[in-house]
């Protein structure tokens, strides 16, 4: 067994591996950016290096720093956790070279599985299905084309050498087949390296099937059966859970054995997973992920097998300590990624964590990479951690995953915990019945239903009267106008609603909220309490705040709300600014790959301006309504940071 592991990753992921090693008596050693100095995972390693800047290249992506790191500490082996270098076949090797022992799959079967087009060749060897589709090596937009006209539309575009809904573009209409080709194409080789594409006939509303295998270095490969992950925000899975729902006892086999025929033909070792989407009773291979899965807690707990411990032992040579036929899934298991990110647009927050206080209780696991007064910095992928729970059957997982996320508690930094409680608590979801398309088949991207004008107004008063920040004016809280009023935008579901308001007196404000006015007073106020008169009518209500989220209890129900970031590319809403003018902000940092339009220009609403590449996705901004381009400060190639203005419009007025 070694004596000491170096980990190359960060986050919660390097945590759990720490943890796995301190089990088994292994000292672990952590790397870590200069953004990442007082992480988590640095204050529990036994010991750490510096790797170089926060931005992925210089530090988490730096093979030949990593292997510094391995030398100086005398690392016997490295684990490359999931993400930055994890499915990297010549970081793998070069670990290998430096004389190290790489926790994880051969390079070859890396090179092989990596490669999608590769992947689905060898699957139709090993008599895997496959979707049909377009896997040759002429990538033309021409060829591309008619292979596509072949297939039949839908199709789908998906970049060879990655994941992650990277590079992938869904395409109904021919006349934009060849936009999307060169889109897919670039964004592939920004995430990866590589811009090959092919294609694959889209199929509509599948399952998300994947199954855990693992292999030993004398031949010896089972599966762990399989996990749903059907949920998913733009491509990635936001709620695991094992042993899905959708699955009998002889579709479980034999997706399993398929796996294992894949497997093995591959000359797979170590953990990987083999994905597949579900489209009734017909499963289609769809990838080998060649690494640790996130969602790997949900297989620990209903095989009762530690995984990372696994592939820790396998790597130093021991044999799999169980045959097929004692894999056994018990009970039922859930996790739900807990992200900084805003829970409609999906975009990262980060910041710093001012409370961190998780569930805790009977069947609840929590595998996190932060504490309180820890930062989440931008540069990295926002998740926070994982909730994970476990009972005998499905329907008390689902019951008991609704309660722990309910008293789930993260302030100071905007997350995705509003969404997972929308998710966890659907009839949908509670029978089962989920698909690659969940969220927006039930309307959860924007939440159904309007909390009432005074939800709102009630919030908006809490705010002007200063309980939030004392030491501000109150006045400060919007986005100012012409006239002296503020505008103070909350997200109400799926849709922005704006409170305008002035000043009419102490503690009198005049209110316009969805076209109507209301003439508001403060009569008195006792810690969250307030008790308005809004157009002569009374109105009592209590506030609460929780980070962004505005809680609202009023006329006996409670209304969530939540105040989103300064203004930023979905401040989309005619009349934003001076005048009509609307100036368009990043949202996070990126670089501007590609302009398309001039200043002078007449825009149409909707019209694509440019596209900004972050998080290496591509997101065009478009004008929120018919105007001029009046400036455009930054040319294509350029960096611009988070809030940076990247257009700015005057609105046409419509003639009358």
């Amino acid at each position: 067994m070694f004596s000491r592991i170096l980990i190359a990753n960060r986050g919660e992921i390097a945590v759990r591996i720490i943890r796995a090693c301190r089990e088994l008596g292994i000292a672990a050693v952590a790397v870590y950016s200069e953004a990442d100095a007082g992480a988590l995972h640095v204050r529990l390693a036994d010991e750490s290096y510096l790797l170089g800047p926060a931005a992925p290249a210089e530090s988490y992506l730096n093979i030949e720093r990593i292997l510094d790191a391995v030398r100086e500490s005398g690392a016997e082996a490295v684990h490359p956790g999931y993400g930055f270098l994890a499915e990297n076949a010549d970081f793998a090797r070069a670990v290998e070279e430096a004389g190290a022992v790489w926790i994880g799959p051969p390079p070859e079967a890396m090179e092989l599985m990596g490669s999608k087009v590769a992947a689905k060749r060898l699957a139709e060897k090993a008599d895997v299905p496959t979707v049909p589709g377009y896997t040759g090596d002429d990538t033309s937009v021409e060829k591309l084309a008619e292979e596509a006209g072949r297939i039949g539309f839908p199709v789908l575009i998906k970049a060879s050498a990655g994941g992650g809904g990277r590079g992938m573009r869904a395409v109904r209409d021919p006349g934009e087949f060849p936009d999307a080709v060169e889109s897919a194409q670039r964004e592939a080789l920004s995430a990866f390296g590589d811009g090959r594409v092919f294609l694959e006939k889209l199929i509509e509303r599948p399952r998300h099937i994947e199954v855990q295998v693992l292999g030993d270095n004398h031949g010896n490969v089972v599966h762990l059966g399989e996990r749903e992950c059907s949920i998913q925000r733009r491509h990635q899975k936001i709620i695991e859970e094992s042993p899905s729902p959708a699955l009998t006892p002889e579709e479980r086999e034999e997706l399993g054995e398929a796996a294992v025929r894949l497997a093995e033909a591959a000359g797979y070792r170590n953990a990987g997973t083999v994905e597949f989407m579900l489209e009734g009773h017909r499963f289609y291979f769809l990838e080998m992920n060649t690494r640790l899965q996130v969602e790997h807690p949900v297989t620990e707990l209903v095989t009762g097998r530690d995984l990372v411990e696994l592939q820790i032992r396998v790597a130093a040579g021991e044999r799999l300590p169980f045959a097929q036929e004692s894999v056994e899934l018990t009970g039922s298991a859930i996790e739900a990624r807990v992200y900084a990110e805003d829970p409609e647009t999906f975009m990262p927050t980060g910041g710093r964590i001012l409370l961190f206080r998780p569930p805790e209780g009977p069947g609840i696991r929590n595998d996190a990479g932060v504490e309180s007064g820890d930062e989440v910095p931008v540069n990295y992928d926002p998740m926070i951690g994982k909730l994970i729970v476990y009972a005998p059957d499905r329907p008390a997982a689902v019951s008991r995953m609704q309660e722990a996320l309910r008293s789930y508690v993260i302030e100071g930094v905007v997350t995705n915990l509003p969404l997972l409680r929308r998710v966890a608590g659907h009839p949908a979801f509670a029978a089962g019945d989920t698909s690659t398309d969940f969220l927006e088949t039930h309307g959860l991207v924007g939440r159904p239903g309007e909390a009432p004008a005074e939800a709102l107004l009630a919030a908006a008063v809490e705010e002007l009267s200063g309980s939030g920040n004392p030491a501000r004016d109150p006045f400060e809280l919007g986005i100012w106008r012409a006239g002296g009023a503020a505008r103070i935008r909350y997200l109400d579901g799926g849709r922005e609603r704006t409170v305008e308001a002035e000043r009419n007196g102490a503690r009198l404000w005049r209110l316009r909220l969805d076209g109507e006015e209301y003439e508001v007073g403060l009569l008195a106020r006792t810690g969250n309490e307030l008790h308005l008169k809004a157009n002569g009518s009374p109105v009592a209500a209590r506030v609460e705040r929780e980070g962004s989220e505005v809680r609202v209890s009023c006329r006996g129900r409670e209304h969530t709300l939540a105040r989103p970031p300064a203004l930023n590319l979905e401040d989309m809403e005619s009349g934003s600014g001076e005048s009509g003018r609307t100036s368009l902000e990043a949202p996070m940092p990126g670089i501007v790959i590609k302009v398309l339009v001039e200043e002078g220009e007449e825009v149409r609403a909707q019209q694509p301006l440019l596209v900004l590449e972050a998080m290496k996705m591509e997101q065009p901004i478009v004008a929120p309504y018919a105007g001029v381009v009046t400036r455009l400060p930054f040319r294509e190639g350029s960096m611009v940071s988070g809030g940076a203005v990247l257009a700015e419009l005057e609105e046409l007025t419509p003639e009358a």
